[in-house]
């Protein structure tokens, strides 16, 4: 490992997060922490993860919801000091990396069939 990702990796840890298995495809709860005047709260924010993108502290991922009938997507840092939470709904079966084309889709065609988990009998 080089200088740069050393560095990278020890303010990740310093950070200590508590970040979820989560891809693209999955449901997410996203707490996101709101400022108003001298007063801060917790907004939730829960949508479909369309796009996950890994670059160390710079790791963000996108989460699109449905709000009065219109599409709002929303790109969040992964290690924001912003994100109070983020909680896994539902697990989806997708077989893309970005899901940009939920964009397209309304309704029924933009569903995503839930990811079961295989349990092994011992």
């Amino acid at each position: 490992m080089n200088l740069l990702q050393t560095i990278e990796a020890e303010s990740i840890a310093a950070i200590a997060k508590d970040v979820p298995e989560f891809r693209p495809g999955d449901t997410l709860r996203v707490g996101v922490k709101v400022v108003e005047g001298d007063r801060s709260r917790v907004q939730n924010y829960e949508g479909v993860c369309i796009a996950r993108s890994n670059k160390g502290m710079g790791s963000n991922f996108t989460v699109r919801k449905i709000s009065f009938g219109e599409g709002v997507e929303r790109v969040f840092p992964l290690y924001s000091p912003n994100i109070e939470s983020i909680t896994v709904v539902r697990k989806g079966v997708v077989r893309r990396a970005k899901l940009y084309y939920l964009r397209g889709r309304t309704g029924k065609r933009a569903r995503i069939a839930e990811r079961r988990e295989v349990r092994s009998e011992d």
